[in-house]
């Protein structure tokens, strides 16, 4: 999921910095530690991904690729997670995804307010630029399938827990149950995998996490129901996604209609009334009533979804990537292209760290990833989460959000931020312009919850 809010309000200063370095410069830099021994007999380092969504196959397929041997182990290959699915421009380039993938190129966005004033977003966006919108299923075995063909072993089973190793070098032991059917087991064939190393790629719900003891994280239970509505209906929805706000479809977060191929996907999220997500949802159906009227629902889903990244995301020569180390947005819910991201850096720092596979790697060479992600990506959690407690926090202010995004200037900056997962520094006086611009919205919105109040007393 996404939201056009990842630069509202905020001066430049404030905001994500460039991502800035090629993939080939952050190999270069990275050496294996002093230390480290090489790997007896020839044998190349291996490496154990458990799970595979876009974090597990992108860190199979760039382990592979640099001469680890790789095991991704994924219990449902055909696991559909109830997610908005919307990747920025900038990932389709990066992963070398092909077009085919993206179902609909958005370029419209509809924000919505808790009384139903609609503002129109996209008009800064050039003619080649759109958000994607793709089915995770579809996305996922395509990255698995490209780490299979790198060379990465794909294994359809569920990880049960892992064994530390006792003695410093030594394998860590990988338990999991094979699923095969022609075995005729149910439930699967209790089997177990020595590996050097070990990335957690499994989810919100990781049991790698679980075993490391990285720690509990709040987390948000997202709901989603694909709906498959009349032809001439779908139509409105070609290029165009829907966000609404308000207490009625979430009370810190937002509802959404978002494109797929034949169909919408119709959902919402929260983190502090979970018991009530079905009457969210339901409140998201109605706001959105006219325009998915004679609709037919053909999947429901839900999922949760980490709020801030864990305590903990590295012990020993195990680490954590995507969900399962908490790497989703506040405010907005991104996750796909900051799952994917995290999976490549943390498999170019053990490729890098083992010379190619060649040498065992240590805690020092995951914690590499780790200190380079978050210093990309750290400023962009920090700004969402600002920006989740200014304008989620009420509907008056929820009313003040969705007045500001109408500004161009934050469109454009919204979009730079977004799209490319870069932002050009503004120009200072339209970011005073914008600052008192968000002050005037906020006191606007503080007034009317006060007569709102009034009312309701």
């Amino acid at each position: 999921m996404t939201s056009l809010s990842s630069a509202v309000a905020l001066p430049s200063s404030c905001r994500a910095r460039p991502a800035g370095g090629s993939r080939r410069a952050r190999l270069l830099v990275a050496r294996a530690a002093a230390s480290s021994p090489k790997l007896p007999n020839g044998r190349r380092l291996r490496v154990a991904v458990v799970g595979g969504g876009p974090a597990g196959g992108a860190a199979a397929e760039a382990l592979a690729k640099g001469g680890v041997e790789t095991v991704l182990i994924e219990r449902k290959m055909d696991n559909c997670k109830p997610c908005g699915g919307a990747i920025p421009l900038c990932m389709v380039s990066e992963f070398d995804l092909p077009l085919d993938l993206v179902d609909r190129k958005v370029r419209k966005m509809k924000m919505i307010s808790p009384s139903n004033v609609a503002v129109d977003i996209g008009r800064t966006l050039a003619p080649h630029e759109y958000i994607g919108m793709v089915r995770r299923e579809v996305l996922d075995a395509y990255l698995r399938s490209r780490a299979q063909d790198a060379g990465a072993e794909v294994v359809n089973g569920l990880f049960l827990r892992y064994e530390a190793p006792k003695e410093p070098n030594g394998s860590y032991v990988v338990h999991y149950n094979h699923y095969d059917s022609s075995n005729g087991k149910v439930g699967g064939e209790k089997r177990s995998l020595e590996v050097d190393a070990i990335v957690g790629a499994d989810g919100a719900n990781s049991r790698v996490a679980k075993d490391m003891g990285a720690g509990d994280y709040e987390y948000a239970i997202a709901f989603q129901e694909r709906v498959k509505i009349p032809d001439d209906k779908m139509a409105y929805y070609e290029e165009r996604a829907e966000m609404y706000v308000g207490d009625d479809v979430s009370p810190d977060f937002y509802g959404w209609v978002f494109p797929k191929c034949d169909h919408v996907a119709v959902g919402t999220g929260t983190v502090t009334h979970k018991a009530d997500i079905k009457k969210f949802q339901a409140a998201t159906r109605l706001r959105a009533k006219d325009k998915i009227e004679g609709g037919r629902i053909i999947r429901v889903e839900a999922h949760p979804i980490p709020e801030h990244p864990r305590p903990k995301r590295v012990a020993g020569r195990v680490t954590l990537v995507g969900d399962a180390a908490g790497y989703v947005t506040k405010c907005s819910g991104e996750g796909i292209y900051f799952a994917a991201k995290s999976g490549r850096m943390c498999a170019e720092a053990i490729v890098a760290g083992s010379t190619n596979g060649t040498r065992m790697v240590e805690e020092s060479d995951m914690r590499k990833y780790l200190a380079e992600f978050d210093r990309l990506y750290w400023p962009t959690y920090k700004v969402l989460d600002i920006l989740q407690k200014v304008f989620y926090r009420s509907n008056a202010a929820r009313e003040a959000f969705v007045e500001m995004c109408a500004d161009d200037y934050v469109q454009k900056m919204t979009f730079d931020s977004y799209l490319y997962k870069r932002v050009v520094p503004g120009n200072p006086l339209d970011d005073i312009k914008l600052a008192v611009n968000t002050i005037g919205s906020l006191v606007r919105a503080t007034a009317l919850r006060r007569e709102m109040d009034k009312v309701t007393l």
